[in-house]
């Protein structure tokens, strides 16, 4: 078998299969593990506690999944187009999570590229991952040579940040791709531009801050003093990405999968706030959002609410949920209302 005509095929059929880059690494990360259980330690995932379960495993590709000398990490774009400015009382959703739920997408390209390995080469060991497993994915990618690390602590180079990512953990010893220079910098704009604080210096973040984990991950009430500055995003975040300069060069994708649905790239807070559980699981189905569960949906949107500017329609649609059935959604629709007495006040 030779191994360096298979590896460029690889690439090759990755390309085809939708992927704009793939790139091979070892699975040696014991260099940043150390990094990894500091962070965990610090309690800066927050209640993610499966984080804090798997702990070390992310380090070591060869436990999660016996047999591994080579991790094929693989990049997909999901920006569809530059936006004009949403206003005030409009949803911001993340980019990433209008469309077709990116694991499905990535797992099943990753999947018809291992099948066509197979056809190669046969039988070999492997197991894919699209965001779904303790995988360093970021580091992993990093040493594939697809990018370098930015300051905001994700994958970055000089076609943006705007893409997905996914891994094949394989046996086969396929040649190691070198990693890619950083070019940062002195530039600081992700962290500057990061409305909570939440990356506290270059590489370093904390969890309990960003607003992608309050909006996604967070399952209880969100921090009272946080609520301010979430402003009317409601799931996830993307300013520290849109601030990056090198997301100018961004990647235009063709993904019609990840084009947005519903609606969700212009809509109000006022009326997906009215949507009745019903209707959120029928129009989310197949979505990143429906994950979080209506309860967790209707808390993101309450904030929304009480940082959107003053009407009374907005009024209205807080008032309808006063008495709902979810003791979160009670007291961050109160929260919302107190907000707006004492703006009319």
């Amino acid at each position: 078998m030779d191994y360096v005509v298979l590896a460029a095929r690889i690439k090759a059929w990755a390309r085809e299969l939708g992927f704009t880059a793939a790139g091979i690494a070892d699975v040696d990360l014991s260099a940043v593990e150390p990094r990894l259980m500091q962070w965990l330690a610090q309690g800066r995932h927050g209640e993610m506690e499966y984080m804090a379960r798997h702990g070390a495993l992310r380090a070591r590709p060869a436990e999660l999944h016996a047999g591994t000398l080579r991790v094929v990490s693989c990049r997909m774009p999901y920006h569809l187009g530059e936006e004009p400015p949403h206003s005030a009382d409009e949803a911001i959703i993340s980019k990433y999570a209008r469309g077709r739920d990116y694991h499905k997408v990535v797992r099943s390209r990753l999947q018809q590229l291992c099948d066509r390995i197979a056809a190669e080469v046969g039988e070999f060991g492997y197991r894919v991952f699209a965001d779904s497993a303790p995988v360093m994915e970021v580091e992993l990618a990093r040493k594939a040579g697809l990018g370098w690390r930015g300051k905001h602590t994700l994958l970055l180079d000089r076609t943006g940040s705007w893409f997905f990512l996914g891994e094949i953990y394989t046996d086969l010893p396929l040649p190691c791709d070198a990693p890619v220079d950083e070019h940062c910098g002195s530039c600081r704009r992700c962290i500057d531009a990061c409305p909570t604080g939440a990356i506290t210096g270059p590489y370093e973040l904390d969890a309990r801050r960003c607003i992608s984990y309050l909006t996604i991950e967070h399952k209880s009430a969100i921090p009272e003093e946080l609520r301010p500055l979430i402003g009317n995003r409601v799931y996830g975040c993307d300013d520290c990405q849109a601030t990056c300069p090198w997301n100018g060069f961004a990647q235009v994708g063709g993904e019609a999968e990840f084009a947005a649905r519903n609606g969700l790239d212009r809509a109000k807070l006022v009326e997906l706030f009215a949507w009745t559980e019903r209707e959120f699981d029928e129009r989310m189905r197949g979505s990143p959002i429906r994950r979080i569960g209506y309860e967790r949906w209707l808390r993101n949107l309450a904030v929304g609410l009480g940082n959107a500017p003053t009407s009374n329609q907005v009024i209205a649609a807080l008032r309808a949920r006063a008495d709902h059935p979810s003791a979160l959604v009670r007291e961050h629709v109160h929260w919302a209302l107190c907000r707006h007495e004492e703006v009319a006040a």
